[in-house]
């Protein structure tokens, strides 16, 4: 307590060591009054807390960085166009720290197009009859993309008409409601420049963009996208071609393949140890799994043993694995923003049965396949028992 030389309070000093009127002094806590309430657009909060949006910030020298989400979250709302039946190609355009990408599907709605792009769980994504299997269904995405940009540009073509709309760091700077416009297909290009202010110094890494790129083509058999006009990225035969490019010729045995309305996948063993799996959910990458693909680990290993008729230890079964697979899901729970491990607990039961029955009826239709799989499998438990062995004698040498 500050006191003058009779040893009283000063004036403005709390008596008897309390705070009148809920005010404190410098050597109090902080007032804690409606003075200290701040409320927050949702476009401001995503700057505040970019982390809960897109992850780590990085400089682009990591495929996970925040600058490549920004690109994914984009490249979803196009590639959702072409699943939803609209469009056949996508051009991603990408010169320093200016990206854009055009698609050819339907285009925004001309009179919502700010919405779309700025107001947060505003999308067409909330109506399973227009988009069904999309992976962003929090309507955050294209918002993050605008939040965190010094630039972003929208523009929506329908019918020989377009409207715009452009940003900075998620104020809206300029629009045109409506004018026509002769020679653009119908469709949507964004365009966005990461905000140096949030990310820093940073510079894309084109290896991990093609190979994103080739995702989305495997992953959408039909789809065509295009990287700065020269680069082409489709595929015919969906998974299998993800699974040949990631194990080239080094296979143990022609690789198994199935898809059906909601489930795609392929897998083969290659001569080396421990297991590999792609997995993806309504298109997007799982790098950390999940139920999908801990279902069809389970489904495949139920399968292997139902065909044999023998009781195989999975470990056996699965070292040296290669699988690649796919699910569609109508409402996806991930366990985090950046939507890298599925949470869904009732895909499991049909996932599991559903690969069961394909690895059953592929082993049956391709004897050779079966033949080296069976093969590939006694190779793995010899190993593995011989490897024990020296183990327990180890550990009794240990003792004596």
């Amino acid at each position: 307590m500050n006191k003058n030389g009779n040893g009283k309070p000063q004036n403005g000093s709390p008596k008897n060591g309390k705070p009148q009127n809920g005010k404190s002094n410098g050597n109090s806590a902080p007032v804690y009054d409606e003075s200290k309430i701040k409320t927050l657009s949702s476009l401001e909060h995503i700057r505040l807390r970019t982390g809960m949006y897109i992850g780590r910030l990085g400089d682009g020298s990591d495929p996970d960085d925040g600058i490549y989400i920004l690109l994914k979250e984009v490249i979803d709302n196009a590639v959702d166009e072409f699943i939803m039946g609209h469009g056949k190609q996508v051009d991603v355009t990408i010169d320093a720290d200016r990206v854009a990408v055009r698609d050819y599907g339907r285009g925004i709605p001309l009179g919502k197009i700010v919405e779309c792009v700025s107001v947060i769980n505003t999308g067409a994504k909330y109506n399973d009859d227009v988009f069904q299997f999309s992976v962003g269904l929090n309507g955050v995405g294209t918002k993050a993309v605008n939040a965190l940009s010094a630039h972003f540009r929208a523009i929506a073509y329908r019918n020989g008409q377009y409207a715009e709309a452009i940003f900075s760091r998620g104020q809206l700077e300029s629009q045109t409601k409506k004018g026509k416009v002769a020679g653009e297909t119908d469709g949507t290009n964004i365009e966005f420049r990461p905000d140096e202010n949030i990310f820093g110094e940073f510079a894309y890494n084109f290896e991990y963009i093609e190979k994103r790129l080739w995702n989305y083509a495997c992953l959408n058999s039909g789809l065509r996208l295009v990287l700065n006009g020269e680069q082409k990225f489709e595929s015919k035969h969906g998974l299998l071609d993800l699974l040949r490019s990631e194990v080239s010729d080094n296979l143990v045995y022609e690789p198994a393949y199935y898809k059906s309305q909601y489930l795609e996948f392929a897998f083969t063993h290659i001569p080396s140890y421990g297991e590999g799996y792609r997995s993806f959910v309504n298109g997007q990458y799982t790098s950390d799994g999940g139920t999908h693909q801990s279902a069809f680990r389970e489904g495949l290993f139920k399968g292997v043993n139902e065909f044999y008729k023998k009781n195989f230890n999975s470990v056996d079964v699965r070292d040296g694995i290669f699988g690649v697979v796919a699910v569609k899901v109508k409402e996806p729970v991930f366990e985090s923003q950046t939507k890298n491990k599925l949470g869904n607990t009732d895909v499991r039961g049909w996932i599991v049965n559903e690969v069961r029955e394909a690895v059953v009826d592929f082993l049956h239709k391709n004897r050779e396949a079966a033949q080296k799989l069976e093969e590939r499998i006694v190779h793995n438990e010899k190993l593995r028992k011989e490897l024990n062995a020296v183990k327990k004698e180890a550990k009794e040498a240990a003792r004596r």
